[in-house]
């Protein structure tokens, strides 16, 4: 029996853009390019290591988003995907982790799966509190935050490296997991995959498709809310030390000044 993987990716802002607000307090995305989430590449990678393993294995990418999601998708299935989901519906703008959550699961279950993989959290909101609300959801096991990881026999088992020791951990399949930036290179997308990827097919969902209603996503249905926002304040011009012989005590000063020493 062949096992199925579905990675869940984003379409992020790019971290080196222009990153503002919109008029609603939710981030534009209009007027910067997006691309799919860095961190979400490693789970990407993790997943095809273990299909590439196994006897049998199918990945599907799955992300939620608008039109130019696709675009994450479409890196995903070159770096080599096998299909992609793609969920695009305009009552889903403005959801927060809690409407995510629920539009992934009921996704992943419609696309059916033995494996769920995420990143360690998206570059954007950062919150890294997805997958573990995700597995919830889905009532399966979570094994978070792993640096390695395997599928053998049914279970799943990886490595979790914390700051003073590594824990070993496993779970019986089904269940989900999420990498971190540890878990290994995330291989570039060849030419011959890149041309594959537009052969291979990219279903398209919305709300209806899922069951889910207008006013449990979006800003309506969202459980957490923005009040205001307010743009960082300009870099200001920086403190110069001319050394004329009493450089090191001016920097000894300032540095005191300011509480570093």
């Amino acid at each position: 029996m062949s096992l199925r993987i579905v990675v869940c990716v984003k379409y992020v802002p790019d971290a080196t853009g222009d990153r503002h607000f919109a008029d609603d307090l939710t981030v534009d995305r209009d007027d910067v390019d997006g691309l799919l989430s860095e961190l979400d590449e490693y789970a990407v990678e993790q997943a095809l290591q273990i299909a590439e393993e196994a006897d049998e294995a199918e990945v599907t990418v799955l992300t939620v988003g608008p039109e130019d999601a696709r675009d994450a998708l479409r890196k995903a299935l070159s770096m080599g995907a096998d299909k992609a989901v793609h969920v695009e519906d305009d009552d889903l703008h403005g959801t927060d982790v809690m409407g995510t959550s629920l539009v992934l699961a009921k996704a992943i279950e419609k696309a059916g799966y033995d494996l769920v993989i995420t990143g360690m959290a998206s570059t954007d909101g950062t919150m890294g509190v997805l997958p573990a609300i995700l597995a919830e959801r889905l009532g399966v096991p979570q094994v978070t935050l792993l640096s390695e990881v395997k599928v053998e026999d049914g279970t799943v088992t990886g490595r979790r490296d914390g700051d003073t020791a590594s824990e070993q951990l496993e779970a019986s399949l089904p269940a989900l997991v999420s990498v971190t930036d540890q878990s290994g290179e995330a291989r570039y997308p060849s030419f011959k995959g890149i041309m594959a990827a537009k052969k291979k097919p990219v279903e398209s969902w919305d709300l209806s498709d899922l069951d889910v209603e207008a006013e449990e996503v979006g800003l309506e249905g969202s459980w957490t809310a923005v009040d205001s926002a307010a743009q960082r304040p300009a870099r200001t011009a920086g403190t110069i030390v001319k050394d004329e012989g009493e450089g090191g005590k001016q920097l000894a000063e300032f540095l005191a000044g300011q509480k570093f020493i």
